[in-house]
């Protein structure tokens, strides 16, 4: 099946994409954007691996579902375009950093394609989903892909950092080798849970650090 990603993930992933749930799983994601309004546009449904290459990949952030408004999800989790009112998970992000950092973020939109380009993999654990549905693409067969996303890089590569936010994340990071890999959980940014613990965490000093620790320029928030 030809599957347009980026090359090194094309590689990375080869076995997945012969496998019967993502011929189901593409079959099923065609039929979506033909008959309905699916976001994100199909162009951006691999975006996060697009900028992001296998052989970059420092850090990852684990996501749910794409924004299911129109004009917001890009491809990229926790991310919306720019322009696009920044969601309160996002805004909750950026106080985060500007706590935990000691200044702003570095980044006023919430694109947050520049990340992407230091080697942090924006990963949803759902690639698509329907206009006004969130969780309608949901056990299609997107999670099992990303979970041999998260169980190739945990397997194939070292010192990466992965930030898992919220109980969601956490269950799916399950399969990670904390002995290669530094793993941070708090809870989730959103405004349900921002003060139960996700403000104060500081993900980005504690990453950062890691990173330095590891040989690896830090990322710029």
């Amino acid at each position: 099946m030809d599957v347009k990603i980026e090359p090194s993930w094309k590689i990375a992933l080869a076995k997945e994409f012969d496998q019967a749930y993502f011929h189901n799983l593409t079959q099923f994601v065609r039929a979506e954007y033909l008959n309905s309004e699916v976001y994100p546009p199909p162009k951006f449904i691999f975006r996060a691996f697009d900028l992001t290459p296998f052989d970059k990949v420092k850090v990852v952030i684990i996501g749910q579902d794409p924004y299911h408004g129109p004009g917001q999800a890009n491809g990229l989790c926790f991310a919306v375009n720019p322009g696009v009112r920044l969601p309160p998970s996002v805004q909750n992000i950026y106080k985060e950093i500007k706590s935990d950092l000691g200044r702003p973020s570095l980044y006023r939109h919430g694109d947050l394609e520049e990340w992407a380009k230091q080697g942090v993999l924006l990963l949803n654990a759902t690639l698509t989903v329907s206009r006004q549905s969130p969780g309608s693409h949901q056990k299609k067969g997107w999670e099992q892909f990303t979970d041999s996303v998260i169980q190739v890089l945990s397997d194939q590569k070292t010192n990466l950092v992965f930030i898992l936010w919220g109980a969601y994340a956490q269950k799916k990071g399950s399969i990670i080798d904390e002995s290669k890999h530094l793993v941070i959980k708090s809870p989730h940014p959103s405004p349900f849970s921002a003060y139960t613990g996700f403000f104060g965490s500081k993900p980005f000093s504690k990453c950062n650090n890691y990173l330095k620790l590891n040989q690896h320029r830090a990322i710029d928030w």
